[in-house]
């Protein structure tokens, strides 16, 4: 699977080694209490613009760990 900008958060987080990289690039989503509501229909492109994250290295990075 490739992950891109309309990514689901939940089937990113569904790869391993994935919350150490959204960690690293300071993704709140994961310690927010309303996300886990919204986990299934956040896409990481909209988390990215709305946290002003860089969404071409988060992108790189996660589609590392696919190989």
């Amino acid at each position: 699977m490739k992950i891109t900008e309309d990514t689901i958060l939940a089937d990113i987080l569904k790869v391993k080694g994935a919350e150490e990289i959204l960690t690293k690039f300071n993704v709140p989503c994961l310690g927010c209490p309303f996300a886990k509501f919204e986990i299934e229909k956040l896409k990481i492109g909209d988390v990215c613009r709305n946290y002003d994250i860089d969404i071409e290295n988060l992108l790189r990075e996660l589609n590392k760990l696919e190989k």
